[in-house]
């Protein structure tokens, strides 16, 4: 897929080559939308794991075997991925604690973001497959982190099953090594991942559409302000992580686009299982994905 390139262009051209990113993305999640509103069934708790435990490991195998990015620019990735999602826990507290807002609860959105359902769509369309491996490597240390501390920063009791159990962490266990060593994937095995990775992203956007459908504004003052943070934060921690350490080119610009996501759907499915306000998550996810509208088209021309 050809990734877009916005250098000289000027006006019309440059708003078309944004909506070319960004339309699909929102469309898609649109219908998602229409359709949990018009009362059809979905059967979001099926499809979301389908999603989780089949769709998204198999693209995130295909992405990175089948791709021409090195080994050392997918860790690199992985590494400034931890480095600016430890400056969003930092940043994060520092904001809550300055709020007077609880971090079991709002700590959670303020770090994992909509790196999946948003992010690795979005990197994709703007970028081309070598901005898809690099938006899976940031999605999947991400994943791996929401899966193995969101639910203890919501609940404040740690366990190490659910990151045993998630299917995703054994899809990194697997690639690696293959990455790695530069192994020849068998064909049935390629087409295979292909085929079931290529349910992911559009399942992903249909359930963030029916997932929006459901929420309402709570605390709308509120909502804005800490999706304001989230952006912030992710904008300056990946623009701070790139340039302290000299990341350029399309690695630079996955990481900033990816850490400045809405806040994750995840995370209000976590706030309701723990009873932590959930409506007020709901909004927060709510408020943070419609100003992303505005602010992925501005970072795409930024960038």
């Amino acid at each position: 897929m050809r990734s877009i390139g916005f250098t000289g262009w000027h006006g019309g051209p440059v708003i078309l080559e944004l909506l070319s990113v960004v339309a699909p993305v929102f469309i898609v999640a649109l219908v998602g939308l229409a359709w949990a509103r018009s009362g059809a069934h979905f059967d979001e708790v099926s499809i979301s794991r389908l999603v989780l435990n089949v769709g998204v490991p198999c693209l995130l195998f295909r992405s990175l075997t089948s791709l021409d990015v090195s080994p050392f620019e997918l860790a690199q990735m992985a590494g400034l991925t931890v480095g600016v999602m430890s400056l969003f826990a930092v940043g994060g507290l520092a904001v809550l604690k300055a709020m007077k807002l609880p971090a079991h609860t709002f700590l959670g959105p303020l770090v994992f973001s909509n790196s999946g359902n948003i992010g690795v769509p979005i990197c994709l369309f703007a970028f081309g497959e070598p901005g898809l491996a690099l938006g899976m490597t940031y999605f999947a240390v991400s994943a791996t982190f929401h899966v193995s501390l969101g639910g203890p920063l919501f609940s404040g009791i740690y366990s190490l099953r659910p990151f045993l159990r998630s299917p995703l962490t054994w899809a990194v266990v697997i690639t690696v090594p293959v990455v790695a060593s530069g192994v020849t994937v068998p064909t049935w095995i390629a087409r295979t991942t292909a085929l079931l990775g290529d349910i992911a992203i559009p399942l992903m956007l249909l359930t963030l559409g029916v997932s929006l459908s459901k929420m309402h504004p709570d605390s709308l003052g509120r909502s804005v302000a800490l999706a304001l943070v989230r952006l912030t934060l992710g904008v300056s921690a990946g623009l701070l992580v790139a340039t302290l350490l000299g990341v350029e080119g399309l690695t630079r610009k996955v990481l900033i686009l990816q850490a400045s996501m809405p806040v994750g759907v995840l995370n209000y499915l976590f706030a309701h299982r723990y009873g932590r306000s959930p409506e007020q998550v709901a909004s927060l996810v709510l408020v943070s994905t419609l100003l992303s509208i505005v602010s992925i088209p501005a970072l795409l021309a930024w960038l």
